[in-house]
C-alpha cells in the first residue's frame, strides 16, 4: 500500500500532532458511542453511516500514533482522547431526542390525578393496580417519543413528587392506529434508510 495517500502530520510542529490525535480520538469515540445507541434502536442505516466515519477517523488517528512511536505523549493523547470521547459521546446521547422510550411510574393508589394529567397532554397511559411495600400502588406505563420525556417527568415531579419512575429505550413499538407514527411507514423520518428496514 502506498503510504503517500495517508495523511501525514510529520511536517507539523511536534506539539501540534498530539493535540490532533487527541481531538481525532474524541471525534471517533463520540461517533462510536452514537453508533452503539442507534444499533440498539434498530437504525441500521444510520449505524452503517456512523460506522464508516468512525473507522475512517480511527485509522487516521492510529496511523499518526504509529508514525510517532518515539513520542510517548502521542500515547497519552490517544488514551486521553478515548476517555474524553466516551464522556462527550454519552453527553450527546443524553441530549438527543430522537426515538422512543418507555416510562414506568409507580404512584400511591390514592393518587389518581397523574394519569389524567398525562392524558390531557396527549400521552397514552396504561394503568395497572399493584401492591408495594407500603400498600396498594398503581403502575403507569407509557411509550413516548424521547422529545416528550422532559414534559412527562416534569409533570410527574410536580403532581406526585414521591413517585418512583424508570425510563428505558424502546427499539420498536406498534400501535393499533399507526397514523401518528411517522417512523412506521415509508415517507416518515426513516425514509432515506427504508431499504435497510425492509430487509428485516
Amino acid at each position: 500500500m502506498d503510504s503517500s495517500y495517508l495523511p501525514n502530520w510529520a511536517s507539523l510542529p511536534a506539539e501540534v500532532v498530539p493535540l490532533l490525535i487527541f481531538f481525532a480520538r474524541i471525534l471517533d469515540v463520540s461517533i462510536g458511542t452514537l453508533r452503539i445507541m442507534v444499533v440498539s434502536r434498530g437504525m441500521r442505516g444510520y449505524a452503517s453511516l456512523l460506522g464508516f466515519f468512525e473507522v475512517l477517523i480511527w485509522l487516521i488517528a492510529i496511523g499518526q500514533v504509529l508514525q510517532n512511536l518515539n513520542g510517548w505523549i502521542s500515547y497519552i493523547s490517544y488514551a486521553g482522547g478515548f476517555a474524553a470521547g466516551t464522556y462527550v459521546g454519552m453527553s450527546i446521547e443524553r441530549r438527543l431526542t430522537y426515538g422512543m422510550c418507555i416510562v414506568r411510574i409507580v404512584v400511591p393508589l390514592s393518587n389518581m390525578q397523574l394519569s389524567h394529567k398525562l392524558r390531557n397532554l396527549g400521552i397514552r397511559v396504561t394503568e395497572i393496580d399493584a401492591s408495594g411495600a407500603q400498600g396498594p400502588v398503581q403502575v403507569l406505563f407509557s411509550i413516548i417519543k424521547r422529545k416528550q420525556l422532559s414534559t412527562v417527568l416534569e409533570t410527574v415531579k410536580k403532581e406526585v413528587p414521591e413517585a418512583f419512575y424508570s425510563v428505558e429505550d424502546v427499539r420498536m413499538a406498534r400501535e393499533f392506529d399507526t397514523k401518528h407514527q411517522p417512523w412506521s411507514k415509508p415517507g416518515g423520518l426513516m425514509q432515506p434508510f427504508y431499504f435497510f428496514r425492509k430487509s428485516k
